[in-house]
């Protein structure tokens, strides 16, 4: 019996000291670089803010792409892998192919800069973490704390998106149920949501609700739309199938302020998305919806909060990860 209790015993030291190492790996703190790398904030507020002056789409793009790359496998930067022979990476599936430019090249050059300053120290997806929430500050969103210590993916795969993000074509129900299965609220949803004030979208996200809606003829448009509204969406994708990169405001009417305009537009038929439309019509969603069109601080403060989570979400740290030398290529066949 002693035996058995010593065993016991041992065996429930190790489980307790491998649970505390894993938390203590996965702690990320808001000083992570203070020693290492101390004017890394600073590059970044700098790239940051030259790039979205000279492209004022940038705070939207960049958004965007951590979204898609947080909500996959964890904010990881496993987004911002190429593609070889040998693999087809996550940024070639296709709901990333429309991932904008500007927001990978931004993040490349900031690492480009920060290898000179402090080489191997500062991760990809911090980068990421940190320039996505100065873009959102710059452009008149809320401003909160990035807690920093991720590592680089070491893995990319464009098979590793399916069923993870949301589509336009979905219903709220499916959207809601990708959304729990990361492990966020309802309300979190529609306060990350909110992060189509700025931006915009392509045409044949939206054509089906501007032309031939259910059938009804080629002018026939969404009836929840505003009928000046769908008629100027109609002469602003006239030639969307000869150029597919047509594309319109999400936010008609402040397209380049963080702001609750967004979930407003809906109120008077101003909403671009399927989605969005039936975000404001789904009884699940529609109270929050109206809260946030009315009160702009409860949406920044559930936007706050909801963005905290999302860029913690699936972190890799410790030797679950990597800080890659070059975004785009694991260390192993970066050299």
């Amino acid at each position: 019996m002693a035996r058995r209790h010593y065993a016991f015993t041992t065996l429930l030291v190790v489980a307790v000291a491998v649970a505390c190492l894993s938390f203590t790996d996965a702690k990320l703190t808001v000083n992570y670089y203070k020693k290492t790398c101390p004017r890394m904030e600073k590059i970044i507020s700098e790239a940051v803010t030259s790039k979205q002056l000279s492209n004022p789409t940038t705070a939207a793009g960049t958004l965007r792409v951590f979204f898609h790359d947080c909500f996959v496998s964890g904010c990881d930067a496993s987004t911002f892998i190429s593609s070889n022979h040998f693999n087809k990476a996550e940024r070639d599936a296709d709901i990333n192919l429309s991932l904008p430019g500007d927001a990978f090249d931004l993040i490349t050059r900031v690492k480009s800069t920060l290898e000179l300053e402090c080489p191997g120290i500062v991760s990809c997806s911090d980068i990421l973490a940190l320039a996505t929430r100065d873009l959102i500050s710059m452009v008149g969103g809320p401003f909160y704390t990035v807690r920093l210590g991720r590592k680089d993916s070491l893995t990319s795969t464009a098979s590793s998106t399916d069923g993870h993000l949301p589509l336009t074509n979905q219903t709220i129900t499916e959207i809601i149920g990708v959304f729990q299965k990361n492990g966020f609220t309802v309300k979190e949803l529609v306060a990350l949501t909110g992060a189509h004030t700025i931006g915009f979208s392509h045409c044949k996200e939206y054509i089906n609700r501007i032309h031939n809606y259910k059938h009804g003829g080629p002018n026939a448009f969404d009836p929840s739309m505003e009928p000046r509204y769908a008629k100027g969406l109609q002469a602003a994708c006239a030639k969307w199938k000869e150029d597919p990169t047509i594309a319109t405001f999400n936010d008609i009417m402040t397209p380049g302020k963080f702001d609750n305009l967004y979930f407003k537009n809906l109120e008077r038929g101003l909403g671009l998305l399927a989605t969005d439309q039936a975000l404001f019509e789904d009884k699940r969603t529609k109270p929050i919806m109206q809260l946030y069109a009315s009160n702009q601080t409860a949406f920044f403060n559930d936007f706050v909060y909801a963005m905290e989570k999302l860029s913690r979400f699936g972190v890799k740290t410790g030797r679950k990860g990597e800080v890659r030398r070059r975004c785009d290529a694991f260390n192993q066949i970066s050299t």
